[in-house]
């Protein structure tokens, strides 16, 4: 039965709400009721009106309506304050599993100022944000990463109370937000690198391209080289932007092979992704090789990333 509502309820808010990247908050988004205190008041009013109408007092009856159009009034403002802000998605950066992934949420008014507007995934508290007139600003929202792979939060409450605390407007917004998780790093034995077999004949051998053993030179920077590997010196003297570049003793290719390693997947991915960020420190090159997925040999940031994003998304339908 439970299920059976929370499905009807999911689809409900599909099509009342659909997903966007971008959302204005309109009249068709917003819902607005009583808080507790807006009960409490509203409660304490009829009271109000049964002892005027009980002793016929006009002082009693001229404070009752008063405040009862207080409340009439709140309804609007607290409406309005809501209404015609603007959401959208602001990206965030990728994180390991264990760590608090930020989303970037942008709050844009456009007509009118917003005060004390509190968004966020309940049951986590929300966090609250002033929108100034014509202008923007960002919030970040934080969600613990529990698994690898796309993390996506879901539907975002957004809530105002302003200005009395009496009634809550409230919406959810589906900005589409995602952001990829990495395995948790597992430290473990590195395998030994290429080229570190006891024969005579790879002994002293050389080949030209990315290494870290002897260093040949400076080159001109291209796009995916290591930003570890620049030569300031040179930058400052107004030669251009230059990489370092160096030599790696040749023999077999390193690899970190998936099907090479015991224990379960994620124990398997987690040790992967420990190499991964201490070959790419080393700046020493490396390949991967997943079930269905292969990585060349190279080095650089953009490798790396490339091998962690690997290791996130294995097993997950394309």
């Amino acid at each position: 039965m439970i299920a059976t509502v929370r499905k009807r309820w999911a689809l409900w808010q599909a099509q009342r709400l659909p997903p966007a990247a971008q959302i204005r908050l309109t009249q068709r988004r917003i819902f607005i009721i009583p808080t507790q205190v807006g009960a409490a008041f509203f409660l304490a009013l009829a009271l109000m009106l049964l002892v005027a109408i009980n002793y016929q007092n006009s002082l009693a009856y001229g404070l009752t309506f008063l405040l009862a159009s207080l409340f009439v009034v709140a309804i609007l403002h607290t409406y309005r304050n809501l209404a015609g802000l603007t959401l959208s998605a602001a990206g965030g950066q990728a994180v390991f599993v264990g760590e608090q992934a930020r989303f970037r949420v942008r709050l844009e008014g456009v007509e009118r100022a917003h005060q004390a507007i509190a968004l966020g995934w309940p049951p986590q508290p929300l966090r609250t944000q002033d929108v100034p007139e014509q202008g923007a600003t960002e919030c970040e929202l934080d969600q613990l990463a529990l698994r690898r792979g796309w993390l996506r939060p879901g539907r975002l409450r957004v809530e105002s109370r302003f200005p009395l605390g009496l009634l809550v407007a409230w919406s959810f917004a589906d900005l589409q937000q995602a952001l990829l998780v990495y395995p948790r790093p597992l430290e473990g034995q590195l395998p030994l690198a290429a080229g570190s077999d006891d024969d005579p004949e790879d002994e002293g051998a050389r080949r030209a391209g990315l290494g870290v053993d002897d260093f040949q030179g400076l080159k001109s920077y291209q796009p995916g080289d290591s930003k570890r590997r620049l030569h300031w010196k040179a930058y400052s003297r107004g030669q251009g932007l230059l990489v370092k570049d160096f030599a790696a003793l040749s023999g077999r290719d390193l690899w970190l092979d998936f099907d090479a390693l015991d224990g379960d997947p994620e124990s398997r991915l987690s040790l992967l992704c420990y190499w991964v960020l201490q070959l790419s420190e080393r700046l020493q090159p490396f390949a991967l090789r997943l079930p269905g997925v292969q990585l060349e040999p190279a080095i650089g940031d953009s490798h790396r990333e490339a091998c962690l994003r690997a290791l996130a998304l294995y097993g997950e339908q394309p």
